[in-house]
């Protein structure tokens, strides 16, 4: 039984900050994104003894809400109600709404208070008891990519650089590590980390990335894979309120400029044992053998996780030859154009970079299947291949599917992904993509109309 949240803490937690009113309760869906209720303090001991209601069908959305009614969960079964209870650790304020809002998350469960089965938060849990069972405990930090973008669309409707809060000019051009992108934003990006102190997010090194606009924030290691994944959904909540409250969004899409640089998830795993070393370090700039069985799992099953690093229509416009995205399953040394990176370091900070995964992932799935890959190729002791010297793109024929149809149906026939995931989440979320992938193909885009419909 997963651990549950005592509503002692709470109401500890509720003393100190008197002004509270109102506490959002966020259950992220498969896509990642928060949906939920906003309760009253008063309401909050009732939901810690006796969960809040919310249909299983939160399960079953595509990324506009829709229910996709062939997994079962809408109407099948009279879009019936599951149990959220609040997870441990996770109150916090909420500084972008003013003092009296405060967040908390929740998990569901069935009415037995066993883990339901279609929350990603309890498919990551069942990974990580594997890893508990070996002695084993992972190490995990998450890099997120973003853009600010303007609140006012392009006469296409298409997204634009905002203009740039200091010298009110709009930034058209690639700057990797801009300080005067930072200067420019320099009071959003202020008040970003005045919001993740105050949520007790580990958020760290905030850096100029390629694209007019586009950052990332960088979350700080700790040894639990799932409050890892926690702090990523958090952060991305955080993210867009502070953005809004200045006037622009921020946005996770994983391309959206067709000439600008792609926004990235990436994953850094290591590995402690029971003595809390690490088994990945060596003197070797390429790891343990251990980190190369780890890699070599990495590299035998990313085709079958490419449905979960890329789950939406617009994440494979980020495959682009020399754009720091991989378009085969190679691993380096100090060398970002390659799927698994072995960052430089000394020997006991030696880990597994996973630079595969869109902004848009959902950080509980994608954690879980890297995680499941890296424990296959412990336990198999798969070799990843040769390490890469040099440019990862002298090649640039892909050797992965980077189509939605080619990745989701890779997903469906995958032994792997069934037992890392479980039979049943494997098939609700194949449903739940392959639904909207159905919708989104049935779109005719404004780019058809001007190519094809007076020249064919």
């Amino acid at each position: 039984m997963p651990q549950l949240a005592d509503y002692e803490q709470a109401r500890a937690w509720l003393a100190q900050h008197p002004r509270v009113r109102y506490v959002d309760l966020l259950l992220p869906d498969q896509m990642g994104i928060p949906r939920g209720k906003r309760v009253t303090v008063e309401e909050l001991e009732g939901i810690h003894r006796n969960g809040m209601l919310l249909p299983a069908s939160m399960f079953a959305l595509d990324v506009l809400g829709g229910t996709v009614q062939a997994t079962g969960l809408g109407f099948d079964e009279g879009d019936a109600d599951r149990i959220c209870l609040p997870v441990p650790g996770s109150l916090a304020l909420v500084p972008w709404l003013g003092d009296e809002v405060a967040q908390m998350q929740v998990a569901m469960y069935d009415h037995d208070r066993s883990p339901f089965f279609g929350d990603p938060r309890h498919v990551l849990e069942r990974v990580l008891d594997r890893y508990t069972a070996r002695g084993l405990t992972p190490v995990m930090a998450v890099e997120l990519e973003f853009y600010f973008v303007d609140r006012e669309r392009t006469p296409a409707g298409a997204a634009q650089p905002p203009r740039q809060p200091r010298s009110g000019r709009r930034e058209d051009k690639t700057q990797i590590n801009s300080m005067a992108e930072l200067d420019e934003y320099s009071d959003v990006l202020a008040a970003i980390d005045a919001a993740a102190r105050a949520q007790d997010l580990p958020a760290g090194t905030v850096l100029a990335e390629y694209g007019p606009g586009q950052f990332e924030v960088n979350l700080h290691h700790v040894p639990d894979a799932l409050t890892a994944c926690d702090h990523s959904i958090r952060l991305k909540r955080l993210v867009k309120g502070v953005a809004l409250a200045h006037g622009f969004d921020a946005t996770f899409m994983p391309k959206p400029y067709r000439d600008h640089a792609g926004s990235g998830t990436h994953l850094h795993v290591s590995l402690l044992d029971r003595d809390g070393h690490n088994v990945f370090a060596a003197e070797d700039p390429a790891g343990s053998a251990a980190l190369r069985h780890a890699i070599g799992g990495l590299v035998a099953t990313i085709n079958d996780t490419m449905a979960v690093c890329a789950p939406t229509a617009n994440s494979y416009r980020r495959f682009q030859p020399e754009a720091y995205v991989p378009l085969n399953p190679i691993w380096a040394v100090n060398n970002r154009g390659v799927a698994f990176r072995v960052p430089a370091g000394p020997p006991a900070s030696r880990r597994v970079e996973h630079r595969v995964a869109g902004a848009d992932a959902n950080p509980y799935l994608l954690a879980a299947m890297v995680l499941g890959g890296m424990l296959q190729g412990i336990e198999r002791e798969l070799d990843p291949g040769p390490v890469l010297a040099g440019n990862a793109y002298r090649d640039a024929t892909p050797t992965i599917p980077l189509s939605w149809p080619e990745a989701l149906a890779a997903f469906e026939r995958s032994e792997f992904a069934r037992a890392c995931l479980g039979e049943r989440f494997a098939r609700l979320y194949a449903q739940t993509r392959r639904g909207e992938m159905q919708d989104f193909g049935s779109y005719v885009s404004p780019l058809e109309y001007s190519w094809y419909l007076t020249t064919v």
